[in-house]
């Protein structure tokens, strides 16, 4: 045991939780000291509670002795959010898995916070519902760090981010109190909404253990086509007229940079559906609920835009297997990545009227700082979020080169993955000292003794890092 405080607080915890709760020594497994892209130390001890009540002994009792908490879902985060930091303990919610309740006239399932996002996805289409939100590591990311993180995901330009998603929810504060709003009522303006305060903040005031999501109808079509186009601004033009000609169906909007898609099908050992050596490429998809007509406007949409010249070169799915084969594409773009030696990856917002300014921009500066250094990017462009991935050995300088340019054309430094700690000296880029200065405020309102995910986000107090020192 690394400190006398870890082991007050596991003693005042073994008459509390079950056997199983309380994991030490070489029963903490390797995959509890990381995330998806590091790992960092190894968790003083893992506590594995059953339910909210347990998570409130926890925290209670980590509280009053000043024990610092890491939070764990999946752990398939990308920025540390979950990443354990030197004498943390870590809270691991897996066993708290599991679908409470599911509201088929009301469209709202309730749902613990360590399931995973393919069982909500499952368990919706198991009674002709749909969950709106998708993203790669589906089988293993959780609900609660989705929220935690306010995923985005591929879809977000139909169904928008996690936090549309979230009916209501409870969470349990740092000093143990329960907060629980699971009515899922889509008007209730009954006092202060508190719900939104645990979406998106990356468990630093809070830890979620259920939730009441909105479900939507299951789309009768889904359909997608692959595009070569001429350049990244008939993208965006394309982009500007399927909202309007598809209106209602359009779902998903996914740029793809040309040395990417082909870089990507000749790694997947596969033929390229559209042609090479075009401009830009987009694999673009619809949900709707009138088969015939819906492929209708999708086909002619697209006819329109090749007579138009926006698109050089079209492919359509007309099955099932087609459909995910192009999805495929887009999914194998990370393996063709991490195959390349791909060692760095930007999760950045732009606006769309000021992209290709931040391209400019981004590649005069990178390649000032490092001419051997190789970029690759893609995206959902449909709403503004590239993932600007690269090649380096100046990961530091390029990294504030990348986001001084985000700075200037008023972009995010974070688009879905989160601040964590990887990005917490970043954060100034996309918001203001006073926005910072808010953040801390309600950081020490609900945590002042900062027990909880310390560190993410931004940096504790001085005061408190010397205390831990002391």
């Amino acid at each position: 045991m690394s400190s006398d405080r870890a082991s007050r607080l596991l003693s005042r915890l073994e008459n509390r939780l079950d056997a199983a709760a309380i994991l030490i020594g070489d029963a903490v497994s390797d995959g509890y000291a990381a995330d998806a892209t590091a790992r960092g130390a190894r968790p003083v001890a893992v506590l594995r509670p059953r339910d909210t009540q347990d998570v409130s002994a926890i925290l209670s009792a980590a509280n009053e002795l000043g024990q610092p908490i890491v939070v764990q879902g999946g752990r398939t985060g990308l920025s540390g959010s979950s990443r354990p930091l030197q004498g943390e303990i870590s809270i691991s919610l897996e066993r708290m898995n599991g679908i409470e309740a599911l509201d088929v006239a009301a469209q709202t399932m309730i749902v613990k916070a360590g399931t995973p996002l393919q069982v909500v996805q499952q368990a919706a289409s198991d009674v002709g519902l749909f969950f709106g939100v998708d993203i790669g590591a589906r089988g293993t990311a959780t609900v609660g760090g989705n929220i935690a993180t306010n995923a985005g995901g591929i879809r977000v330009l139909r169904y928008g981010m996690y936090r549309a998603q979230v009916m209501g929810l409870e969470a349990v504060l740092p000093d143990g109190t329960i907060l629980s709003s699971l009515k899922g009522l889509p008007k209730d303006n009954s006092g202060y909404d508190l719900n939104p305060l645990f979406i998106g903040t990356e468990g630093t005031i809070g830890v979620v253990t259920r939730a009441c999501l909105k479900l939507h109808p299951k789309p009768q079509i889904e359909r997608n086509a692959f595009i070569a186009m001429p350049s990244l601004k008939a993208a965006q033009d394309l982009l500007a007229r399927l909202r309007v000609e598809l209106s209602g169906l359009l779902s998903a909007f996914e740029a793809i940079f040309p040395d990417v898609y082909e870089g990507t099908v000749d790694y997947m050992g596969i033929r390229p559906p559209v042609e090479k050596g075009a401009g830009m490429y987009a694999m673009v998809e619809i949900h709707g609920q009138a088969p015939d007509q819906d492929n209708e406007r999708f086909e002619a949409a697209l006819a329109a835009a090749l007579e138009d010249g926006l698109a050089t070169d079209v492919v359509l799915s007309n099955s099932l297997r087609e459909f995910n084969g192009l999805w495929g594409i887009r999914d194998g773009i990370n393996d063709y990545l991490f195959g390349n030696g791909v060692t760095i990856g930007f999760d950045i917002s732009v606006p769309l009227s000021r992209m290709q300014e931040f391209l400019d921009r981004a590649a005069l500066a990178v390649d000032e700082i490092d001419p051997d250094a190789r970029t690759y990017i893609f995206g959902h462009l449909g709403d503004g979020n590239l993932h600007y991935c690269m090649f380096s050995h100046h990961e530091k300088k390029v990294a504030e080169a990348i986001f001084s340019g985000i700075e200037a054309v008023g972009g995010g430094v974070s688009a879905e993955h989160g601040i964590g700690t990887d990005k917490v000296k970043y954060l100034k880029y996309a918001r203001s000292e006073a926005e910072i200065a808010t953040m801390r405020r309600l950081k020490t309102a609900f945590d002042p003794n900062y027990i909880l995910n310390r560190g993410r986000v931004f940096e504790a107090p001085v005061s408190v890092q010397q205390a831990e020192r002391a």
